[in-house]
Formats: C-alpha cells, structure tokens, sequence
C-alpha cells in the first residue's frame, strides 16, 4: 500500500510540533518577551494550559521526556510549591484577561504525584484564571494507578485519560524497562469506564527493541479490543548520545529502517481496518471522538502534545520545561527543577529561551500544518513556481501531486509527510520563500 523510499526515511526531520521548532529556540528570546505576550493578551482570547510534572515513580529507558525519579519526596514538594506559585504568578500579568477552556497534565507521569496534589492544583488554576467549563486531560503510567486515582479522577471531572501503553509484548517491555502486563491494562481501563471515563487514549511503539511484526501485531490486537477513543502510534527515536537512559537499549536489536516503515504501515493497516479514523500521520480515532471530526471537518492542529482539535491560539505552559505558545512567540520555561524554583522564588517569569515568529515564519508554519494535518495546502502565485521546483523530486515518486493551486499529499504517502512539509522549513527545506 505504501511505496517504501529508503533514501527519504534515512533523512532525520522535525516532528514538528512546532514551528520553529525547539532547535531554533535561543536564549535571546525570556522572560521579557513572555511578559509582553501576556501584557497582549486580549479579555476573551480562549486560553489552553498545559502543567509539567517531571517526574515518575520509574524512569523508562525509551523515554526522551524531561523527567526524574519521584524517590524523593521533598524534591516534588518543593516542586509542588513552586508549580503553584508560578501559577499564580502568570494569573497576575493576565490580570483576568483570556478564557481558560482546556486544561492538561503531562509529564513525566501526573500520577507520580498523590492525587490530592492533582486536586490542588486544579483548584488553584480554577481559583486564578477565568475557566469557562474546561474540558481537563491528564497523561497517566498505568503502573502508578489506583483506585484512589479512578475516584478522584472522576470528581475532578476529568474528561480525558492518556495511558502510556506502549507494547502488550512481554518480551519488548523487559527490553524498554516498562513492565505492565495486559491484565493491568484491562483493569485500568475498567476502572476508568466504571467511572464513566470514556475518552481513553493508548500510546503505543513501534521500532523498539526485539518487536517483531508478529508481537505489534498482537499489541494491536488487544488495543483494539481495549477501544480506546484514540491511539497514537509512535516509531521510536534511539538518540543515545542525547539521551543517556536509552543507552541500557542494546542498539543491535533495534529493528532496521524496512521492518519500522512495516511496522507502521501494518499499525495504519490495522486500526483502519478496525475502523478508526487515521488523523495525521500517527494518531488514530474512532469516528465519534472529537478529533476525528476535527480532521474530517478542516479544523486539525498540531501542538506540543500532537495532533489536536484544540484551536486555541494561546498555550500557557506550566513547570520545569513546559511551553507557552502565542501566535508570534514560542517560549520555554527553564529546564532545570532547581534554578526553576529559584526563579519563581524570586517572583520572575520562568521562560528562559524560545523564538519570535515574524509574518514569514508564520507562512511557512501555516504550510507545513496544513501539510501534516489536512495533507494539503495553498500555494500563492507568486512562489508556485518555486514551490513547484522543490517538489519535483517528490511529485517524480508519487509522493505529491497538484490539485489547482494546492500541494496534495498521495494517500499512499503518509509516511513522507514530514518530508513534504520539511521543505518549507527556513533552516531545513529548498524553498526560499513561503509568502
């Protein structure tokens, strides 16, 4: 179903989840330029958030999140002290101003704090900012799960729960250092539905060490008997030399570029057949959940946390790392647990690096969301012809095509959609020009 190109795959792109992405972020760009970003923030400008909690009771070896061990206590409460001081700090400079209407929890792994912290911190949020009925997510380790979390969860109002699941292989998961078994899983989910928890996300890999296709193909399997409302399907990214957890991988049993672009292109071939909707070029959904609608309906965006029906054009990020988002400013808070207290003890705004975004990035990252989202996008007149040159070696394999004046993604193309949409990317693409 898939044309296989093994000189474009070997070619690392962006994620993009951002555009600029996190590469180009530099120190010239703070707290300052966060400041008057707040300062600009119109009354009803509808806000999303995002809360990092970097920290989980396990570090798995895989993991590139920005997360630590939760063994000591007082090193996550004094995180704790400061998350919510910063909080309010940021509530302050918006002074009322913006609609809070999506509230999410992320890590590292939520859960690795006591579910009474998660009350805590939702009540603050809902105390400081204007929040119209939030529809509130949270990101949750199934090894970290309890009953206590089910019921507090389901007064909390959550409306959504993302399961880091991975692989149901026994073998994969003593090779990644994440031990679950499917039983666990199955009671997880249980306690959720029970609860009427029914928007349920499941992450899961391929690409990891010693999975066959066989072994995904059974992880399937029970994912989609599981049902969850969406699943994202991720290929695993061995980046030892950045990453020094990923070094207990042993490399060598890592599958090579053909066995990953089949084990994707069985995951898309499944969950399809299965009846999701395939939304962008990893993430699924069954037809009557939110984000599919976005998809069928133009409406798809692409955030920190992937695709997304969030159309909010502000992201307030919250903790050690986590991202704000304007529609002419990314900023990152400071990475570090440590100085990032300090900063807040000291009454300052956390952003320490990030990148401007003038009317010409904003063109370019307009083209490369409608790529990855819709599969298409508008090429004015005036750079047709450039563009047209840029494709040529993409429109020569089958990968594009030209509808009018749109750039068209094949259907058969998904896996060189960021390829595609690489081109328009000032640092990494042939295109010189995007407005």
């Amino acid at each position: 179903m898939w044309s296989y190109h093994p000189d474009l795959l070997a070619k690392p792109v962006p994620r993009y989840t951002s555009y600029p992405t996190a590469m180009e972020f530099t120190d010239d760009v703070a707290g300052d330029d966060y400041a008057r970003a707040l300062d600009g923030v119109a009354a009803a400008t509808p806000i999303s958030l995002y809360v990092h909690i970097p920290f989980c009771e396990q570090i798995c070896w895989y993991c590139g999140c920005n997360t630590g061990a939760a063994g000591r206590k007082q090193r996550l409460v004094d995180y704790l002290v400061a998350l919510h001081a910063e909080i309010a700090l940021v509530a302050k400079r918006l002074g009322g101003r913006g609609r809070v209407q999506r509230i999410a929890f992320g890590g590292g792994s939520p859960n690795a704090i006591a579910p009474v912290e998660l009350v805590r911190l939702l009540d603050r949020i809902l105390t400081v900012f204007d929040v119209h009925r939030p529809e509130v997510s949270i990101e949750l380790d199934p090894r970290g799960f309890s009953t206590e979390w089910a019921l507090v969860l389901a007064a909390a109002h959550v409306s959504r729960v993302s399961l880091g699941v991975q692989s149901f292989a026994p073998h994969v998961q003593q090779a990644i250092g994440r031990i679950q078994p499917l039983s666990h899983i199955e009671r997880v989910v249980a306690a959720l539905r029970l609860r009427d928890i029914d928007a349920i996300n499941f992450d899961l890999m391929y690409g990891l060490p010693s999975q066959s296709l066989a072994d995904l193909d059974t992880t399937l399997d029970e994912a989609i008997r599981l049902a969850p409302s969406r699943i994202a399907l991720f290929g695993y990214a061995h980046l030892p030399d950045m990453i020094p957890r990923q070094r207990r991988i042993d490399s060598s049993h890592l599958p090579d570029q053909r066995l990953r672009f089949e084990q994707a292109e069985l995951g898309y071939r499944r969950l399809t057949s299965a009846g999701y909707v395939a939304v962008g070029f990893d993430h699924f959904a069954l037809p009557d959940d939110p984000l599919a609608s976005a998809a069928a309906e133009g409406r798809l965006g692409r955030n920190f946390q992937g695709f997304t029906d969030d159309s909010a054009p502000v992201l307030l990020g919250f903790g050690a790392s986590a991202i704000s988002r304007f529609p002419d400013l990314i900023v990152q808070n400071e990475k570090r647990a440590g100085p990032y207290r300090d900063m807040v003890g000291d009454g300052r705004l956390t952003a320490a690096r990030g990148v401007r975004v003038d009317a010409a990035q904003q063109m370019r990252g307009q083209h490369i969301r409608d790529l990855l989202c819709g599969g298409r996008t508008r090429i004015e007149p005036a750079t047709r012809a450039m563009v047209r040159d840029a494709m040529a070696p993409f429109e020569d394999r089958g990968i594009v095509s030209w509808q009018g004046d749109e750039l068209v993604i094949a259907a058969g193309a998904l896996p060189y959609a960021r390829h595609v949409a690489a081109q328009f990317d000032s640092v990494r693409g042939s295109i010189r020009s995007a407005d």
